[in-house]
């Protein structure tokens, strides 16, 4: 089931697309703003984001600037600003289409459609500015590429789809080595020094999220 991110201050009209698009098999996520729309795709996967212009606090163009900051989800400007000048703008901005209020429904979803279908989802995981592509095994930072091994790319991947757990190194050395392969405890020391080292490097707060629990092992802590 794809999942689209309904961003608008007005809470029925959100109520009006989720009843349009949820009998089509679409997981509506609905947000009143898009501060709070940026700080739900820090943290969760979306295949698409439907987007109001005129909001408070921060504006559909500002939020399309900053989306594109850190990721290429597939946006949609849902708005009653019909001026050409302002379409142009927003599709300047990394909008991927533009929908006129008020809208047909039809029309709606064949656009939603038609975007992603011109923009497949690769398989992976997002957390505040990183990309974990689990199609290529690349991990990125705001778009920059993070270099990593094997075993760290699926540390990485154990840490990112588990966030909060708390994984002992005889765990880690199980899921990423395998059994019976003889590994110490100071290697998966080492394996983690390496990925803090080269998160910090992207520009990335590892600190703040990879932590060490003492006498235990590691865990990725999804909120600061």
């Amino acid at each position: 089931m794809k999942t689209i991110l309904l961003v608008d201050d007005e809470i029925g009209l959100l109520d009006l697309l989720a009843l349009y698009l949820a009998p089509r098999g679409y997981n509506c996520i609905k947000k009143t703003s898009a501060l709070e729309a940026i700080s739900y795709i820090e943290n969760n996967r979306v295949n698409l984001i439907l987007l109001d212009i005129m909001m408070p606090d921060m504006d559909g163009w500002e939020a399309v600037e900053e989306i594109r900051k850190h990721c290429d989800i597939p946006i949609i400007m849902l708005t009653a600003r019909t001026e050409k000048h302002d379409i142009v703008k927003g599709l300047d901005l990394g909008a991927d289409d533009y929908v006129s209020k008020p809208f047909d429904e039809e029309e709606l979803v064949a656009r939603i459609e038609a975007v992603l279908r011109r923009n497949p989802q690769t398989a992976g995981v997002s957390f505040k500015g990183l990309f974990l592509n689990e199609d290529s095994y690349e991990l990125f930072h705001q778009k920059k590429t993070i270099p990593l091994t094997p075993k760290e790319f699926s540390m990485m991947s154990l840490f990112l789809h588990h966030p909060n757990k708390v994984f002992t190194r005889d765990h880690l050395i199980t899921t990423i080595w395998g059994h019976g392969v003889p590994t110490e405890d100071r290697t998966i020391d080492s394996h983690v020094r390496n990925l803090r080292d080269k998160l910090r490097k992207s520009g990335f707060s590892a600190e703040d999220h990879l932590i060490t629990v003492w006498g235990v092992g590691y865990k990725w802590v999804s909120s600061e």
